[in-house]
């Protein structure tokens, strides 16, 4: 405590002593002899040097040592008088009153302009130890606008047509309150009619060919934007549908379907509008400079101060405001997810009555999102209250000294209105060129998210070629140890070795959730084991073509999904190349066919979303002839006959039993359809704990004859 007391000590000291060292070389400087012989530029040269060297002085005698801050504020406080004076008499030949004169004014006006441009420095290029992280992230940020500029190659000639048009629209904007000004000069002196009807003229004739390429550019930059946003979109649902499925089960779906819909839509932004308005506010800012400096060199001067302090604001806000918006994007994503979880699990919700209780869930994910919308709005309030407060004080200045420079005869009435028109314009420029860096680094933001997922490559490869011109369907999974990424601490097949045989039925079975299903996934390779492999026809299942290899092996889920879109599109789904014929062969063989024809459209009847106008049964047997018309050499059937009737078990059994050569693959809790496999397998904690027939099993009277004896019993007669 003492040490922190003694160092605010030294510190406030060290500013005392060299306000006081300054003020006296200031004044001192004014009245020094050495004007007459040195002459007016040498005199202010010499003082400045003087005035760096004393603060120099002062600041190492007391605090030690100079940071890079303090350096350079003390140059460019030294520094500004003569760099000013100099500036002025080269270009304009005009001496300032605080060149000849050494006021407090003067003084103070320096120091606030000096402290302004080093704050200014500071926050734009810091010294700091983030400085290094900082650099990296407007690295990262280049990065990403880059790429993002890469993915509208296509419609580079729309951006070039809109930029051509954004440069004339400028142009042709920057003189309209030129022209007003002559009006005003005009009107205000000897009327002359020839050059009153001439200014009103080309006031027309700008403000129509404003008004005309604004247009033009507009149209075109939206047409850029709306094609680029179709790209990104379809380009990251192909990434996502890419992806293995795991990454589906660890990321939400809300979070998905945000980047899918509003980042693709800021991505778009990032260069067609945001560059459109850097661009043109770029454009216009320095043509406006250009013609204020005719007008009046100094005030256009003192309405530059502005700058600095602008540009400090918008970085303190940008700052927050980005970090804010990243969280609302974020508490979006998390409300999505609930309304999506609960929207596809309705019946579940109204089954169990809890329509009140999700209902408060959804509005506390709302009031999440609401109150760091508050935060961000609050930011916001203030920034645009401070903006407001500095534009407002800046126009009173430039009133004041331009009524000074009208009564001085340097300013006429019109180049003063001319004046506070580009001033007007000019104020909101710097503050939309600052406004857009930040509104860039958000959509940079957005895009960074898409590209994390346009990225990503799929932890389950799908790189394999082998695709040969016959398959047995033989099986083999070899010393398999497997947990799902979800829950990688939880091993759910442990050493797990199993034989399918081409052309034999095998059964798996054992209680839930001891890894019967699993089997069936990594055999589609919707996952990839930690260790072991899984041989086809001896070849490692990775090795082949994934489409190969998911027409060859076919799965039929407990759950059939079917998508919107007729019964024919549902069972030819994923091929290119698909009969009527065939497509009625395999409802024949799933004992669809008949339930299919009494429909009123028959196979081009719409089956809705998720197949909600059919069945679950109708639903199960359109899936199960789904995976029989691809022909697979491997067919996977995954409790399928919970949903089925006696009598279409027994057609589709037959059915089956019609492909000799095709290697099946059962797992059932109706042990009774399992009876006529070629292979029972028993699974339990990851492991096969019995294999053989049903007969030999049952001989064995183990674990087998205990499920059997559990699941029928007196009560639940074998079905």
């Amino acid at each position: 405590m003492a040490g922190n007391t003694t160092s605010v000590t030294r510190r406030t000291a060290a500013l005392i002593l060299a306000v006081c060292v300054d003020l006296s070389l200031f004044y001192a400087s004014g009245c020094v002899v050495t004007h007459s012989v040195f002459g007016h530029i040498a005199r202010l040269w010499v003082s400045a040097a003087l005035r760096c060297l004393a603060l120099t002085a002062v600041t190492l005698l007391i605090l030690g040592d100079l940071s890079p801050l303090l350096v350079r504020v003390i140059t460019a406080h030294s520094l500004l008088p003569a760099v000013f004076e100099t500036g002025a008499n080269a270009l304009y030949h005009e001496e300032t009153q605080c060149g000849l004169l050494a006021d407090m004014r003067c003084w103070l006006m320096c120091t606030g302009a000096s402290l302004a441009g080093a704050l200014f420095w500071e926050v734009i290029i810091p010294d700091t130890d983030d400085a290094a992280a900082g650099k990296e992230k407007k690295q990262k940020a280049r990065v990403l606008f880059m790429r993002v500029l890469h993915l509208y190659k296509p419609d580079y000639l729309l951006l070039l047509g809109g930029l051509v048009f954004l440069t004339l629209a400028v142009l042709c904007q920057m003189f309209i309150p030129f022209y007003t000004g002559r009006v005003i000069d005009i009107l205000s002196s000897q009327y002359k009619p020839n050059e009153f009807i001439s200014a009103l003229l080309f006031m027309g004739l700008y403000s129509l060919g404003s008004s005309v390429s604004a247009g033009c550019r507009g149209g075109l930059l939206l047409c850029a934007i709306s094609g680029y946003t179709c790209r990104v979109k379809v380009k990251l649902f192909g990434a996502l549908t890419k992806q293995e499925i795991g990454f589906f089960e660890t990321t939400k779906t809300g979070e998905i379907t945000s980047r899918l819909s509003k980042d693709t839509t800021l991505m778009g932004r990032t260069v067609a509008l945001n560059v459109n308005v850097l661009l043109r506010t770029f454009i216009k800012t320095l043509g406006m400079i250009s013609l204020m400096l005719n007008l009046s060199w100094k005030l256009t001067f003192l309405v530059l101060m502005e700058t600095p302090i602008t540009g400090l604001i918008q970085n303190i806000y940008d700052t927050h405001y980005q970090r804010l918006t990243l969280a609302v994007q974020d508490s979006m994503a998390l409300a999505n997810e609930v309304a999506n979880e609960v929207l596809s699990g309705m019946h579940v919700v109204r089954s169990f009555n809890t329509e009140k209780h999700e209902a408060r869930r959804y509005d506390d994910r709302l009031m999440d999102t609401h109150n760091i919308k508050t935060r961000r709005d609050t930011v916001r309030a203030v920034y645009l209250l401070a903006r407001r407060i500095t534009g407002l004080g800046m126009q009173v200045f430039m009133l004041y000294y331009g009524r000074l420079f009208i009564r001085s005869g340097q300013m006429t009435t019109g180049n003063l209105v001319s004046f506070i028109l580009y001033q007007s314009d000019l104020g909101d420029n710097i503050r939309t060129i600052a406004y857009i860096f930040g509104d860039m680094l958000n959509s940079v933001g957005a895009a960074g998210k898409v590209f994390e997922y346009l990225d990503r490559k799929p932890q389950v490869s799908t790189d394999g070629t082998l695709k040969p011109d016959q398959l047995t369907g033989h099986v083999s999974f070899r010393h398999l140890n497997f947990a799902y990424p979800a829950c990688p601490n939880k091993t759910v097949l442990q050493d797990f070795s199993l034989e399918l045989k081409s052309g034999q039925m095998t059964a798996l079975v054992g209680p839930s959730g001891k890894g019967k299903s699993t089997c069936a996934s990594l055999l589609e390779r919707f996952y990839e084991q930690q260790s072991g492999e899984i041989l086809l026809d001896n070849k490692p299942l990775k090795s082949y073509d994934h489409r190969f290899l998911h027409k060859k092996i076919s799965v039929v889920s407990q759950g059939p999904v079917l998508f919107s879109g007729s019964i024919r599109d549902n069972i030819a789904y994923g091929l290119d190349e698909c009969s009527l014929d065939e497509i009625q062969e395999a409802a024949r063989k799933a004992n669809a066919h008949e339930f299919i024809k009494q429909l009123e459209k028959g196979y081009d009847t719409e089956v809705g979303e998720r197949g909600g106008q059919l069945s679950e049964s109708e639903k199960q047997r359109i899936a199960i002839a789904r995976a029989l018309v691809r022909q697979p050499q491997v067919l996977i059937l995954d409790e399928i006959t919970s949903s089925l009737d006696a009598e279409s078990e027994n057609k589709i059994q037959q059915a089956l039993a019609s492909c000799p050569n095709q290697t099946l693959l059962v797992i059932a809790h109706k042990l009774k359809t399992i009876e006529r496999a070629d292979q029972i397998v028993v699974i339990g904690d990851g492991r096969v704990e019995e294999r053989g027939t049903h007969q030999e099993l049952m001989d064995r009277k183990g674990s087998y004859y205990k499920l059997r004896e559990h699941f029928f019993t007196e009560g639940n007669s074998p079905q």
